[in-house]
């Protein structure tokens, strides 16, 4: 408590009143990622759990095996941490799902129905790795046009998720883009593939869906793409602003001399606001 007295002391002096500040902090809403119960295995039956996208290095005992469970951990976990919270879903964990390109608002039906109990909202993301259709590296940016497709109706089908929720939570749905598409070693165009996902993006984000609040993330890297993000910080950045989409920065992958605090002062000039 005193070194609290010395620190609000400290912050008066510079006309900061940080019992004002932290009320406010705990007004604003943290939404919570699913993923963080399971090492992104998602509750969807498909045959590669492991193919292509993402690499988690958890693999920790009692990780959630179903949904239920899934919304078990979420109740502990908001009955210990302070503050609104939203919670955060990844396509893979709706239920009864048989195809990513084709999910559908039932299939997240028992999420919505738990969030109105918990007095909570939901967030949403299309996923776009740990499929067969991701194996290569590449998804949105594939070359390969069926692989395109597939990812474009994926990325449509998330985006009338999404809007569902938002009708029925009576509050908007943030539903997040973020692909793994990169290289390892340096490529030889570097340019191509940014071309394609721009084309793809453009064609998924083209109807104008009412609640549905859609962003897109940037990475610097990511497992496997150590040396090329398709979907860079400079292209996702230009990108929002030109269609009006909301600007995500992962915060765990930029160079440990960057720093967000410096970006966010940089990118509030121009984006109205941004998610982190």
């Amino acid at each position: 408590m005193a070194a609290f007295q010395e620190a609000r002391d400290a912050y008066a002096q510079l006309g900061v009143d940080i019992e004002h500040a932290i009320a406010h902090a705990l007004q604003v809403p943290i939404s919570i990622h699913c993923w963080q119960a399971d090492d992104v295995r998602g509750f969807e039956n498909r045959e590669a759990t492991d193919s292509g996208g993402i690499m988690a290095t958890g693999n920790y005992h009692g990780a959630a095996r179903n949904a239920d469970e899934l919304r078990s951990d979420y109740e502990m976990v908001l009955s210990l941490v302070p503050g609104e919270h939203r919670a955060n879903l990844h396509a893979i964990y709706g239920e009864g799902a048989k195809a990513r390109d084709d999910i559908q608002p039932e299939h997240f039906q028992n999420w919505i129905e738990w969030a109105k109990a918990q007095h909570i909202k939901l967030d949403f993301n299309p996923t776009y790795f740990a499929h067969p259709m991701a194996a290569s590296g590449f998804t949105l940016s594939s070359q390969d046009k069926e692989t395109r497709d597939f990812w474009i109706r994926h990325g449509i089908a998330s985006r009338r998720v999404a809007a569902y929720m938002a009708r029925e939570q009576d509050a908007e749905c943030v539903n997040n883009h973020w692909i793994p598409d990169g290289a390892k070693d340096s490529p030889a165009d570097r340019w191509s593939p940014r071309q394609r996902l721009k084309g793809s993006l453009d064609q998924i984000l083209e109807e104008k869906i009412e609640g549905c609040t859609d962003s897109v993330e940037s990475k610097l890297f990511g497992l496997g793409s150590e040396d090329y993000v398709v979907g860079s910080f400079e292209f996702y950045s230009h990108y929002a602003l030109q269609t009006g989409t909301l600007f995500c920065l992962d915060m765990g992958h930029f160079h440990p001399t960057e720093t967000i605090a410096d970006k966010l002062s940089a990118l509030l000039q121009f984006h109205p606001r941004l998610l982190i």
